[in-house]
Formats: structure tokens, sequence, C-alpha cells
């Protein structure tokens, strides 16, 4: 009799553990098929929404000898430039960009190369260094434009003086955001030359002018230089062009503008 009462007993605990059983798992799947769904949604989230490691830091420079063509893109201008000229490693991947940071050597405007390392590191007053950014600009001025909307409002005489080297030269006023610069504008057959040479001071000892000028239909190129070469500047305006035009120029193969290896 005992022994029949000790069978029911365990035969009623199997069925009262089963019975929790099953309430569980009726409710444990579906919680975690929601686990894993927030999970995967918040993963896609961060991958799509989470910046870039850029957007914390920027990207240094990275120069390299390498001189394989690289094909770029601004606002569909197409170019090939020689990856030695390209600041940035990630630019030398190729493809669209807004904007392509390069630097070069005065008077031949020469890439970067190992034997002329120390050079590009110099940042004296006489520097041969010139930077040039190709940029997507929306509103694309000419100079001829940006010279007479802009700058002459800012400027103490509109007629300007005779400046050096065969510049006029105008004097921004002290009230204007330019007060620590000097405007000079240089004629030549395809137009005028607007150059903004910051002036030299005890804070500013190496000062450099620098050109806004389009070169296509909503794409910029800036260049900078040391203003102790400003007698150069008609040389240095037809090299850059010369420059330019070169990028413009396709290669005769498609191998010549591959996306370059890491140096």
């Amino acid at each position: 009799m005992r022994e029949s009462k000790d069978r029911a007993a365990m035969a009623m605990t199997y069925s009262d553990t089963d019975s929790t059983i099953r309430k569980r798992s009726g409710w444990l799947i579906p919680l975690a098929v929601l686990v894993i769904t927030v999970v995967l949604s918040a993963l896609i989230l961060v991958y799509y929404l989470a910046p870039s490691p850029q957007t914390f830091v920027n990207e240094q420079p990275a120069p390299t000898s390498d001189s394989r063509l690289v094909a770029l893109r601004v606002h569909g201008l197409k170019l090939w430039i020689p990856a030695n000229y390209i600041q940035f490693e990630s630019v030398r991947q190729g493809g669209a960009r807004r904007d392509i940071s390069l630097v070069a050597l005065l008077p031949d405007l020469a890439g970067w190369s190992n034997a002329e390392a120390a050079t590009f590191a110099d940042n004296t007053a006489d520097s041969p260094v010139i930077y040039l950014l190709i940029r997507d600009e929306e509103v694309n001025r000419s100079e001829a434009d940006r010279l007479a909307r802009i700058y002459l409002n800012y400027v103490t005489d509109q007629n300007g003086t005779a400046g050096p080297f065969g510049l006029t030269q105008y004097t921004f006023r002290d009230d204007s955001g330019y007060r620590s610069e000097d405007l000079f504008v240089g004629q030549t057959a395809a137009g005028p030359v607007i150059l903004r040479c910051v002036r030299f001071s005890p804070q500013v000892p190496s000062p450099s002018c620098l050109r806004d000028t389009p070169i296509d239909r909503k794409v910029a190129l800036s260049y900078r230089f040391k203003r102790a070469h400003l007698a150069r500047w008609r040389e240095i305006g037809d090299t850059v062009a010369t420059l330019i035009a070169g990028f413009k120029k396709a290669p005769k193969s498609q191998a010549d503008a591959e996306p370059q290896p890491r140096p």
C-alpha cells in the first residue's frame, strides 16, 4: 500500500515537472527570438550609422615614392594622379572623392620621393613645398568674379597700387576677415590671377600665398606656396596648369591606373 502511494507521488512529481517545462518553453523560445532580433538590429544600426574612425581622428599624411597612377573622380571630373603626389593613403585607393590633397616641390612640381623627404618636411620661409587641393565646389566662381564680388568689398582702395613683380596690390581693411593678408592681382592672357598672401610677422615668420581657381564645372583648385616665391607667381601658375592638364589625361592602358597597394 505504501509502495503504491510512493509511485503515485513520483508520478505526480514528474507530471508537475513536465507541465512546468512545457509552460516555460512556451515563452522562452519567443523571448530568445526577440533578443536575437534586437541584437541583430543593433548591429545593423551600428554598422550603417556609427561614425568611421576618421570621424574622431583626422587621417595623417602618409607619403609614398610609388608613382603609379591612381584613377580618381571629383564631381565627375576624371583624374589620373601619380600616387606620390597624393598626401593621404585612403585616397590612393581611387574612386570618387570630394577633395584630393596633393603635395609637390617647386620649381618643376615633382612628387614626393625618398631622396627629397627632408625637403618636403621643410617649413621655413623659403621652403619649395607647394600644397594643392582639388575639391568639389558647388558655387565655383571665376577669379575675376571673386575679385569683383568678394575681395574688392573688403579693401581700402578698389583701384589698388602698383605692387611688386608686375602685380597690382590691394590692402584689406582692418575690420575685414582678411586683415592679416595682402591681395595681389596679376594679369595673364587667360585672365587675372588672384593671390592672397599672409603678411610676415613675429607670429607668422613663414607666410604663404593662396590662389583659388576653377578647373572644371563645379571643381576648383587651390594651391599654396611660400610668400618668398611670390616673384615667380606667373611661372608657378603656368606649371600648376600644366600639371593639372596632365592629370586629366587618361592612361594608355587600364593597368596603369589600378588602385595602389599599401607602400
